[in-house]
């Protein structure tokens, strides 16, 4: 018997109540895929999640799923016609292979690697992260990740206390608590996000020097934040991940456009001094320090 495929344009104010219903009626993977013609939002508002302007949602069920019931959810929740709503049968596969065949461990220099459950470390891997993205954004393949990555192999923060604000999967967090930091706050807006941050602290032994939280959880003052997020916003946290850093503290920022790094500097550039950014694929990694005074 075929799994089955849902799919249906998604309005992007919607979303999160599409998930909430596909979840409720028993789907088991669910993605926001770019609508022909869509144009990418590159800098969504604060607490948004929506990548386009125009989306189409698919959403896999297994082969004995109730498609008049779903449907008339979807239809219901969303006020869409009927007809708006495509049912495919699709080979029933393994899922979780198919991921893994599309993902093989990668090289972030300095012994450190992202290695994906299941498969065993190269040898060279002396500091091997394991990783399962879940539902959250971050397997290091991004040149914003890899780029932070690189750069917290490169200088590890053995013994500091860090934060990771926009952890996603977690990879950051993990790999900095790998390296040898002594304790990471890891912040996102995606509850989901937090969960699998927790999820593969513990597949890596590092739960216990973790702590996970919203935006507004009171931020300690760190060694050393790193964030991976847009430019947009990015700017918009500058007071909040300045003041969260000690003096002499290390920033390490991505997500960052070259043609939007002047801006972000300038945000920061009243109590950090930046040093060589380092680049890939037209994405920026912007690195500084926190004044001494």
């Amino acid at each position: 018997m075929s799994d089955w495929q849902l799919s249906f344009p998604l309005p992007a104010a919607d979303a999160e109540r599409a998930e909430a219903v596909l979840e409720a009626h028993g789907a088991t993977a669910i993605s926001l895929c770019e609508a022909a013609g869509a144009t990418a939002v590159l800098e969504p508002a604060p607490g948004e999640t929506r990548l386009w302007d125009a989306m189409r949602a698919e959403a896999l069920f297994g082969a004995d799923v109730d498609q008049a019931a779903v449907a008339d959810a979807i239809a219901r929740a969303l006020d869409l016609p009927p007809t708006e709503l495509k049912w495919a049968p699709i080979e029933a596969r393994d899922w979780e292979r198919v991921w893994l065949d599309d993902f093989k461990p990668l090289d972030f220099g300095h012994g450190l690697w992202v290695v994906p459950h299941g498969m065993t470390p190269p040898a060279s891997a002396t500091i091997p992260v394991r990783l399962d993205p879940g539902l959250a954004f971050g397997t290091g393949t991004h040149p914003t990740t890899a780029l932070c990555l690189e750069a917290l192999a490169a200088a590890p923060p053995v013994g500091q206390t860090l934060i990771d604000y926009g952890c996603g999967s977690g990879i950051l967090a993990v790999a900095a608590l790998k390296l040898g930091a002594r304790r990471v706050i890891a912040i996102d807006n995606d509850p989901q996000a937090l969960t699998a941050t927790r999820d593969n602290a513990r597949a890596n032994q590092v739960a216990g020097a973790i702590e996970t939280g919203l935006p507004g959880h009171d931020l300690p003052v760190a060694d050393a934040v790193v964030a991976n997020i847009l430019a947009g916003i990015l700017k918009q946290l500058a007071p909040v991940l300045t003041d969260a850093l000690t003096p002499g503290g290390r920033l390490l920022m991505s997500g960052v456009l070259a043609d939007q790094a002047a801006a972000v500097r300038r945000a920061y550039t009243p109590a950090i001094d930046f040093v060589d950014d380092t680049r890939r694929d037209g994405w920026i990694c912007l690195r500084g320090h926190r004044r001494l005074s």
